[in-house]
């Protein structure tokens, strides 16, 4: 895993993309498995097939997300690992999420 910032957010790359990656403020499309550290799914798109569309950078998703996702190049495929800081802290997301989790997406 490739540290992205000092407060533990952290990027291992699967399959490379190609190109530049998305600007702040920019639509983008992901297709997703969310974990806790101990594996237990609590979300996931990827049976679906339907992508989770959101605006980069504008406070729609957890901070994890707005930073991790752009460091994505188009068709990149990685594993985000998410600190409660850059997830959903202290309060968690009941039922499926308990507080100061780490999460793997």
């Amino acid at each position: 895993h490739i540290a992205i910032n000092e407060q533990g957010l952290k990027k291992k790359i699967i399959v490379a993309g190609a190109g530049d990656g998305p600007a702040k403020g920019q639509e983008v499309e992901v297709l997703y498995r969310g974990t806790l550290l101990t594996g237990e799914e609590f979300d996931q798109n990827q049976d679906r097939d339907s992508p989770f569309k959101f605006t980069l950078g504008s406070g729609m998703v957890i901070k994890g997300w707005d930073e991790g996702v752009a460091t994505m190049k188009k068709g990149e495929k990685c594993e985000l690992i998410c600190p409660p800081d850059y997830a959903y802290g202290k309060n968690g997301s009941p039922p499926k999420i308990p507080a100061d989790s780490t999460l793997k997406f």
